[in-house]
């Protein structure tokens, strides 16, 4: 079952704005470490996917993992080969808009070797750039 809204209120989107950086969603708020986005675009439900079975793999389901970000925009697109006019595509997936400093994944439970080697696997899978972050450690 892919990744989409179960239920939207419109079911066609313009294509919106990516200026600007994250306001929100761009702290550790659940795991101990993240998928920090360094770049802006959009993420597919198949590539959120691909990442999500890649840590799920690698770290053979210890720990926790949360998806930060959600595929709720729809991407319209014409069928090939047609006129233009006659109105708007129809919907062929769903992404989530990433800015740069936005939070896409999150894990715990697991040490930090594992986390990051996990989260570089699936760094490959986006279509941005991204960093690993860590919880800062209280000195004492």
């Amino acid at each position: 079952m892919p990744l989409m809204p179960k239920r939207v209120k419109y079911r066609k989107q313009q294509r919106g704005s990516r200026r600007g950086v994250a306001q929100s969603g761009n702290t550790l708020a659940f795991g101990e470490y993240g998928l920090q986005s360094l770049g802006r675009g959009w993420l597919t439900n198949t590539q959120l996917e691909a990442c999500r079975v890649a840590i799920n793999r690698f770290i053979k389901r210890k720990g926790r993992v949360w998806l930060r970000v959600f595929p709720d925009k729809p991407v319209t697109k014409k069928p090939l080969e047609t006129r233009m006019g006659k109105g708007k595509g129809a919907v062929e997936g769903w992404v989530a808009v990433v800015r740069p400093g936005t939070m896409v994944f999150e894990m715990d439970g697991i040490p930090e070797d594992v986390a990051r080697e996990a989260l570089r696997l699936a760094a490959f899978k986006l279509p941005v750039r991204s960093k690993f972050v860590a919880r800062p450690r209280l000195a004492g």
